[in-house]
């Protein structure tokens, strides 16, 4: 049996998920799944929740990676997490695995790992960095 790909992305019930990025080429069979294990719809950037997880479909010509993972912070909870979803190599939209490496840091994200999620679909995880200062 395999594990639901909701739960290899770390998503559990109840958790809230704000979802940028959403259009007709995005996999709906993987969002329902994400739906139907959180017991939430997703929420949009109109929301003023803080949220458990950020889901961002990112394809090429998209506009700034680094504003787009800023904005996210917003809504994150201090422990929540960044999905970067990207078309996979040769699809239309491909993004470079360098592109999220090098906006990461500037918006004071750690890079912690990258999964196949779907046919056509990557997904890159983030994670705010935590500061040293106490």
């Amino acid at each position: 049996m395999t594990t639901p790909m909701g739960s290899r992305l770390g998503f559990e019930s109840g958790f809230l998920i704000l979802e940028v990025g959403h259009g007709s080429d995005c996999d709906e069979t993987l969002r329902q799944e994400i739906i139907s294990l959180t017991g939430n719809q997703f929420l949009t950037g109109q929301s003023q929740e803080v949220v458990d997880a950020v889901i961002i479909w990112w394809r090429d010509g998209d506009g700034d990676l680094v504003d787009e993972f800023v904005d996210s912070l917003t809504y994150l909870a201090e422990n929540g997490q960044i999905w970067v979803f990207t078309p996979k190599v040769g699809r239309s939209g491909h993004v470079e695995p360098s592109d999220i490496q090098d906006a990461a840091p500037t918006a004071g994200l750690s890079q912690t790992s990258t999964l196949s999620i779907a046919a056509d679909w990557s997904a890159t995880r983030l994670v705010a960095r935590k500061s040293s200062k106490r």
